[in-house]
């Protein structure tokens, strides 16, 4: 889990009559007694445990896709939060970029769920890497998580509330990103909410200010461009998210909504704090 405080309480959402084994036990309100902004954003997100979602069909059809690399500390917390969706994703397609640490031994723990696919390959780079699972997107979109990032337990339903009216010239859905900071092993700081904002073309896309997220890709259209681009800037391996959208916003749009599901995980070994490659140097190879 991404905090401590979290452990029991998405336990007990399997549990049935939760609402009142929360009542009974006072769980939300041990939790309240620290008035912090990190503990009181940890207590809304405990609280999604008890949400209840309607029990009908689950359209349209999403999934999630992950690239890992050396992200053993994190990537636990990254499918757990897949898997304990109250609205599950159809699918959780993950590849391992030829990771060096323990990320494997900790992805094949999940290889027997029936949503779960795993892939390992050479390391690459991510879109090379996000490119190996294109084959087995079966879903009509697909929600990118990072390794080391996590996915709120209403994430889904969420998400596929406001896929239900997305207009056909939509490739990318995106919105709101909640940042937290790994302040040590076993402690997260929230930091706040980074709002998103409409990009109408490339222009807006290159002046965004943080990662436009969490992007949630129609698969029709990820697949028509065959896949995250690779160019020549770094082989690849770096802003494989702006290549991509880049590419999808020549004929299509992508849609800000005002909503917050994703969060994001700062730490020392986030891949833009190891990689010194100069924005302006990647802006030359974009095409």
């Amino acid at each position: 889990m991404p905090f401590k405080e979290a452990i029991l309480p998405s336990w007990l959402s399997l549990v049935d009559h939760y609402h009142l084994i929360l009542e009974n036990r006072g769980i939300i309100s041990q939790y309240s007694k620290d008035a912090s902004t990190s503990n009181i954003e940890k207590i809304k997100f405990i609280e999604r445990y008890q949400l209840k979602i309607p029990n009908h069909i689950a359209q349209p059809s999403v999934a999630v896709m992950v690239s890992n690399y050396n992200m053993a500390n994190y990537v636990g917390t990254a499918i757990n939060s897949c898997f304990l969706q109250n609205s599950p994703p159809e699918q959780v397609l993950v590849v391992d970029d030829g990771s060096t640490d323990e990320s494997y031994k900790i992805l094949e723990k999940w290889i027997y769920h029936p949503r779960f696919k795993l892939l390992t390959k050479k390391n690459g780079g991510k879109a090379r890497a996000l490119n190996e699972l294109l084959p087995y997107i079966e879903t009509d979109f697909i929600v990118e998580l990072d390794a080391d990032d996590w996915l709120d337990p209403d994430a889904i339903f969420v998400i596929r509330d406001y896929l239900r009216s997305l207009a056909d010239d939509v490739a990318v859905l995106y919105g709101n990103l909640r940042a937290w900071k790994q302040v040590n092993p076993g402690k997260v700081k929230y930091k706040g909410i980074r709002k998103g904002s409409q990009v109408f073309n490339k222009m807006e896309l290159l002046s965004y200010t943080f990662p436009l997220g969490p992007r949630i890709y129609r698969t029709s259209s990820l697949k028509e461009n065959k896949g995250f681009p690779i160019i020549d800037f770094e082989d690849g391996r770096m802003y494989e998210d702006v290549s991509i959208l880049n590419h999808l916003l020549r004929e299509n749009r992508l849609l800000y909504k005002d909503f917050t599901v994703y969060n994001v995980r700062e730490h020392k070994f986030s891949i833009t704090k190891k990689n010194p490659s100069n924005w302006s140097d990647f802006l030359k190879f974009l095409n």
